[in-house]
């Protein structure tokens, strides 16, 4: 059985089946390659349709000097870090799914491309972790650094066109906070106003008036009972709520069934190709209907023409806070629910004329009220009612429907 050596090759014919078969030889030379001196180029090692080379071409990052020019002082102090590199480690960190700062730490120290992007030669030491916290929270602290790079990077975006705004597409997740949820104590707050509530008063009034009724007057408290009796001194709801000693500004929120966490909710707007055109940041336990309003106020005057939400941005508020902008709603359609032993809604007949509704036994609800949530009223008589041949032990007396254009 012969066989041939042919530089680094193997070659082995086996004359009766006509088969030939090729093996590597073995190389041991990995730790001589270890210990050899080379000269190189640090942008000769990033390859060219490398993702952090694509965004370093597609930005000019120095902007940012003239964003924090008033934060530094010009002529004493130790040098410091490099702003521009304050910025972009963080890209790094959400780019890649790097859970830490001190993993993503971690990873610059041994990565090329990481080194390169940031301006980093081979033997640079890289900033230790605990840098960026200080600096986060001293040196740029109640500042809206970040938003106005944010803004800067999505005028670019803009101006080339990849952002098509006409298509908006809103949702919300939580973000678990970085606070201990046994530490925690219960305090009594105000009950947070609705962005609508001036309008729904105004309207609720109106629609009191127009039905001959005397308008709603405000709830008054009574000067002897304390605050701690169910309302404040100025005339709003109080509630208790948890809050967290480690992190105040995070809300309680009921993850699953059976946990409960101090997080935030992130609310989001992006068009279809993806770019975040805007965000607000609020208290877990808030809902996204009461949290829509500061979103959508960085976002309306962008030339929005559909705006795409999921339920929880199903109220008549959101919808009529839309339309009055010209901005049509998308919203998923919910089947109204109706309790067990009760007509459905769908089977009174509205009377336009008469502004009453006629249920399925031809008896007439006339309007009774407008109440403090902005739903009109309907009353049947109960006598008459009494012998109705729908009842079970149930009476059908009653009807709340929401014609007020805002609940």
């Amino acid at each position: 059985m012969p066989y041939l050596r042919d530089f680094s090759l193997l070659f082995w014919y086996n004359e009766s089946i006509k088969i030939k078969a090729v093996f590597p030889m073995m190389t041991q030379n990995a730790d001589k390659k270890r210990e050899q001196i080379q000269m190189f180029c640090m942008d000769d090692l990033v390859p060219q349709d490398h993702l952090l080379r694509l965004i370093d071409q597609a930005i000019d990052w120095s902007f940012i000097y003239d964003l924090v020019i008033d934060k530094y002082s010009a002529d004493n102090g130790r040098p410091s870090m490099d702003p521009v590199m304050l910025i972009k480690i963080p890209f790094i960190q959400y780019l890649y799914g790097i859970r830490s700062m001190r993993q993503t730490v971690k990873e610059i120290e041994v990565n090329v491309a990481y080194r390169w992007f940031l301006g980093l030669e081979m033997m640079d030491k890289v900033p230790h972790f605990s840098t960026f916290g200080k600096n986060y929270t001293r040196r740029f602290k109640d500042t809206d650094l970040f938003e106005q790079i944010f803004s800067r990077i999505l005028q670019e975006c803009y101006k080339y066109r990849l952002i098509d705004p006409s298509e908006v597409f809103v949702d919300a997740t939580h973000v678990k906070a970085r606070a201990n949820s046994k530490k925690m104590r219960k305090r009594i707050a105000d009950e947070e106003a609705l962005f609508f509530e001036e309008q729904l008063k105004k309207e609720i009034n109106e629609d009191r008036e127009a039905h001959g009724k005397k308008p709603l007057e405000e709830k008054k408290e009574d000067p002897k009972d304390p605050p701690s009796c169910g309302g404040s001194s100025d005339g709003k709801e109080e509630k208790t709520v948890k809050e967290s000693t480690t992190d105040p500004e995070s809300g309680w929120f009921r993850k699953g069934e059976h946990k409960n966490v101090f997080a935030y909710s992130v609310q989001t707007a992006c068009d279809k190709n993806g770019w975040i055109l805007g965000y607000s940041v609020n208290p877990g336990n808030q809902h996204d209907s009461r949290t829509f309003k500061s979103l959508y106020d960085k976002i309306k005057d962008i030339g929005i023409q559909t705006l795409v939400a999921d339920a929880g941005y199903k109220t008549p508020a959101i919808a009529k806070l839309l339309l009055d902008d010209g901005i049509t709603p998308l919203l998923p359609y919910k089947r109204p629910m109706t309790k067990d032993g009760f007509f459905k809604k769908t089977e009174y007949v509205y009377d336009e004329y008469f502004d009453c509704y006629v249920c399925p036994n031809d008896q007439v609800l006339a309007y009774h009220t407008t109440n403090r949530s902005g739903y009109r009223e309907y009353k049947s008589c109960g006598i008459v009612c009494e012998g109705c041949p729908y009842l079970k032990p149930v009476s059908y007396t009653h009807l709340t429907l929401p014609t007020n254009s805002l609940v």
